[in-house]
């Protein structure tokens, strides 16, 4: 039993130094995505100078102020996350997608289990996603049901993630350092500059 529903949050903001004061904005998202593990499409913020626990003091005080500051000042829009739930073999069809943009540009791909892949789409812009996953994958609808959803971009953008849910890394130590290098690099999250 869990507390919170996972597919019925539709945002997740982070807070916190680390968070806050991470090197690159991915950096925050996927320790956001590790650490929750979003289901289903979820939009993921970020407390940009660790405010809330101040704005929320305020807030007793001023509630309008406070959301003002916190939403104008603080809040740093990260992009979405798409995590599909259930499990596959690596390199397997997680799920396909067609993705139409702003401009009317399509994107149409497929994503496998195991894999992650960031897509840009800026902060101020809004895309529609066709989601087809397969058979045993559930995106909130019940499994195998197609989803049509509109996704918000953020700084980093748009995340499919095709790891699985739960989350599970490999036991053997080369094969999990193997897995996080492939994650690391689908991503930028270190870049080689």
């Amino acid at each position: 039993m869990t507390l919170i529903d996972m597919l019925k949050l539709d945002l997740i903001v982070g807070g916190g130094g680390i968070l806050s004061h991470a090197p690159r904005r991915v950096q925050s998202m996927l320790m956001m995505v590790d650490a929750c593990e979003p289901l289903g499409v979820t939009r993921l913020s970020v407390d940009s100078i660790f405010m809330m626990p101040h704005l929320g003091v305020l807030s007793t005080i001023d509630e309008k102020a406070a959301t003002d500051v916190f939403v104008r000042d603080c809040m740093v829009y990260l992009g979405t996350c798409i995590a599909p739930i259930g499990q596959g073999k690596d390199g397997e069809r997680c799920v396909d997608y067609i993705i139409t943009f702003p401009d009317g540009r399509v994107e149409k791909g497929s994503l496998a289990f195991g894999d992650l892949r960031l897509i840009p789409l800026a902060a101020d812009q809004k895309a529609s996603i066709v989601i087809q996953p397969a058979k045993q994958v559930n995106l909130g609808a019940g499994a195998g049901v197609a989803v049509t959803r509109e996704v918000q971009g953020g700084v980093v953008g748009l995340l499919l993630d095709g790891r699985g849910r739960p989350l599970q890394l490999p036991t053997d130590h080369n094969l999990r350092v193997a897995a996080l290098m492939k994650w690391h690099s689908a991503v930028g999250l270190y870049p080689s500059e």
